[in-house]
């Protein structure tokens, strides 16, 4: 048998310019403001031909938050695998990966913030993507001496009550100047590292 390409068809190359398009218009005008017509514009094809493709812009909008979330489960996988890396550096590395994130994608996340109970695709998305992270950080505090059991302070909940922490912290702090997501980062890194390092008792 022959061996499959690896080159993408040429569906696929139109689908991501789409998504290129319409990140590009969401940053510069705003999803609302956004049309069809325009995303279609920037990817050099017709309004038509984006129909083949999406059914509407809030479709497109879906399949742009999804494409941002891939690379946030990546890293989580990562994070759950890797049991060499110390638990302190390993939430060092999940938070700057994060705030990076934000920095380079940021219309991208905070669309799906304010459009998730709008967009079903959007919220499970989303949801399912800080879930993710969440059960990944569970297994990082575990190696940091957590109880692994499912009680309100053991490893489980409180790595889910962090992450969800930790995305309302870059979804507020997007939007305003660039030291803002670092100041949002070291005081997340603080909270982190408190809970995962024993404290000493007065």
């Amino acid at each position: 048998m022959g061996r499959r390409s690896e080159t993408p068809r040429k569906g696929d190359l139109r689908e991501q310019a789409l998504l290129d398009a319409a990140e590009e218009l969401l940053a510069r005008t705003g999803l609302e403001r956004m049309t069809v017509e325009d995303i279609a514009k920037g990817a050099g094809i017709s309004r038509g031909s984006l129909y083949f493709y999406f059914g509407s812009k809030q479709d497109v909008l879906a399949a742009l938050v999804a494409r941002t979330m891939v690379a946030i489960r990546e890293d989580a996988a990562r994070a759950a695998k890797d049991t060499d890396t110390p638990p302190d550096r390993a939430v060092e590395r999940a938070l700057q990966h994060t705030e990076r994130m934000w920095r380079e994608h940021g219309t991208v996340m905070r669309a799906a913030v304010e459009n998730a109970a709008l967009n079903e695709a959007v919220k499970r998305s989303w949801e399912e993507t800080v879930e993710a992270f969440a059960e990944a950080m569970r297994h990082v505090l575990v190696r940091a001496g957590l109880p692994d059991g499912e009680g309100p302070t053991d490893a489980g909940a409180l790595a889910r009550a962090l992450c969800w922490m930790t995305e309302r912290s870059y979804y507020r702090a997007h939007g305003d100047d660039g030291d803002t997501l670092d100041r949002a980062t070291r005081t997340l890194r603080e909270v982190w590292l408190r809970v995962i390092t024993p404290q000493q008792q007065p």
